[in-house]
């Protein structure tokens, strides 16, 4: 893409609101997750004075049953599920995004093969396949929990990818290029490619959404890290101790809020982008 071109796309973008409002929303979580430690003083498993406090000025969010700061925890745990998002969802991306170029690009028996694994991972179910592998793993941090996500994710991507670019190897330039020689990977890279940036930037943002909810899923029952705090690990052990039943909302509610909110971010902007993107969805 030419730079006046981005500089367009770009313009568009901050023009639409729901970009504008799902990107804000999205650069608040973002600042608060990196800013976690400077803003308070406690570990999120670190106990800290009485048990089960309400919201306090001392404790934003109050502590569990543990004597744990809920708040630190909260945010110490979205940057943990922000790193999985990122991580599980580019795995997811890269892995779909080359398969489906090639598959594609090349056609034939090539084709047929890589769709036949697309195909096959497809009518597994996900989140079965993830409690399965992540259920005899002795350990399992952050980027073991994402390689898993992003390994089991891409499937669906692949076939998108392909679909797109069976549709653009027809076309004039693509015709040309490989007219005048050029590599299949060369012709991937350069021509097909640079032709799909804002579609593959919208697949990225729709697998980072699904990594999140993936890890929340696995953390809430139990097959998250073995160590460390998420946002699906704080609302399990709330569940597991009844929190809301004890009258303790603070330390259920604002996590499955984070949660919300992060996800419904990452919704907007993918949306917005869609009617940037697509000119008969723009209106103008």
């Amino acid at each position: 893409m030419k730079l006046g071109s981005i500089t367009e796309t770009l313009r568009l973008a901050f023009r639409n609101g729901k970009v504008k409002a799902g990107t804000a929303v999205l650069f608040f979580l973002l600042l608060l997750a990196a800013a976690g430690p400077v803003l308070t003083p406690y570990q999120p498993l670190k106990y800290t004075g009485e048990p089960s406090l309400p919201p306090s000025p001392r404790h934003p969010l109050g502590t569990n049953m543990f004597g744990y700061d809920v708040f630190s925890q909260t945010v110490y745990g979205l940057r943990s599920s922000i790193l999985v998002g990122f991580l599980g969802g580019a795995i997811a991306t890269l892995i779909g995004v080359l398969i489906g170029f090639v598959a594609g690009y090349k056609g034939g028996l090539v084709d047929e093969g890589l769709m036949v694994l697309t195909n096959i991972l497809l009518v597994i179910p996900t989140l079965a396949l993830l409690i399965v592998i992540a259920a005899y793993l002795p350990y399992r941090g952050i980027v073991v929990e994402s390689v898993i996500i992003g390994l089991t994710s891409w499937p669906w991507t692949a076939r998108a990818v392909r679909a797109q670019t069976l549709a653009l190897r027809q076309r004039d330039f693509v015709l040309v290029a490989r007219m005048s020689g050029e590599s299949p990977l060369a012709i991937i890279l350069g021509e097909i490619a640079p032709n799909m940036l804002s579609y593959i930037f919208m697949v990225f943002i729709l697998q980072f959404g699904g990594a999140i909810l993936n890890a929340v899923g696995l953390d809430f029952i139990g097959l998250g890290p073995t160590r460390g705090v998420s946002l699906g690990i704080i609302l399990q052990q709330a569940v597991l101790w009844n929190a809301i039943q004890l009258g303790l909302w603070w330390w259920a509610i604002p996590p499955g809020l984070v949660i919300a909110l992060l996800l419904t971010s990452l919704y907007m902007v993918n949306t917005g982008l869609d009617e940037v993107f697509n000119p008969r969805l723009r209106g103008d």
